[in-house]
């Protein structure tokens, strides 16, 4: 296992340690543990995550045969129906992948990554509600040590470090946006980075749809992922070096400063 698999596995860990029941027979019951309203409304969000993890493992693929005369149906309000609709298969777990080639060839590789890059603004803003809704309380009444050093970085995380974390492969597009929301960061730096961070495969993945829709067309637009995602993982990478040579970097005193 890689270096930051074992930190990534660490960190899981600490975090499995922070939340957990004590053992039977020690401290308080669940009973009464359950008249608590952050305990009750963490349990709420961890079935809820449950479930639709269910739904996805059991759910049978859908058939879009016929979802082209749906969009002809729907005229002028095609648009806002995708982007409404895309927000809430993204926080039922669906993944973003899917649902962009599948818009792509809906819509277009133009209106296909516009309108999954509106859902993902939304589903990002409601993943990160409901996270924040029902789990933030429970969560920061529990962290200690390591997790709450990781939860202050959450806190001053710039719209850059979003970003690192959303390309990051930890987890889907809705189960990161439930994540962030119980933890202490902000919103705004949350939902431009989630969009920001989007928008190389949206528009790629949603070129491929068009292509899968039509296929004795080619678009350019189908290799964006591949080289955008090369040009992000460069950048990520420099950020992550310079950070780290600053901080080995010893600060020199200033003058005057020197003890008597």
């Amino acid at each position: 296992m890689s270096r930051a698999g074992h930190w990534l596995r660490a960190r899981v860990d600490d975090l499995v340690r922070a939340v957990r029941l004590p053992p039977h027979g020690h401290g308080r019951p669940l009973r009464e543990r359950l008249r608590e309203r952050p305990f009750r409304r963490f349990v709420i969000l961890l079935g809820l995550l449950g479930v639709l993890g269910l739904v996805m493992l059991l759910v049978p693929q859908p058939d879009l045969a016929a979802a082209p005369e749906v969009v002809d149906d729907l005229g002028p309000f095609a648009p806002v129906t995708a982007v409404v609709v895309g927000a809430l298969l993204l926080v039922a777990l669906v993944p973003r992948t899917f649902l962009t080639v599948a818009w792509g060839a809906l819509f277009g590789p133009l209106g296909g990554a516009g309108y999954t890059l509106g859902a993902a603004l939304l589903a990002a803003a409601l993943g990160f509600a409901v996270g924040r809704l029902l789990g933030r309380e429970f969560v920061a009444e529990r962290i200690r040590g390591r997790l709450a050093k990781l939860d202050g970085w959450f806190a001053r995380q710039s719209v850059f470090g979003v970003i690192t974390v959303r390309l990051l492969p930890i987890g889907g597009f809705g189960l990161v946006s439930y994540g962030y929301g119980t933890t202490g960061a902000r919103l705004l730096p949350f939902l431009v980075g989630s969009v920001l961070a989007s928008i190389p495969s949206a528009f790629g993945y949603a070129a491929v749809g068009a292509a899968v829709a039509e296929p004795d067309t080619f678009n350019p637009l189908s290799v964006a992922p591949a080289g955008l995602g090369l040009i992000a993982t460069a950048i990520i990478a420099w950020r992550w070096r310079r950070a780290a040579v600053r901080a080995r970097t010893p600060v020199a005193p200033v003058a005057g400063d020197a003890p008597n």
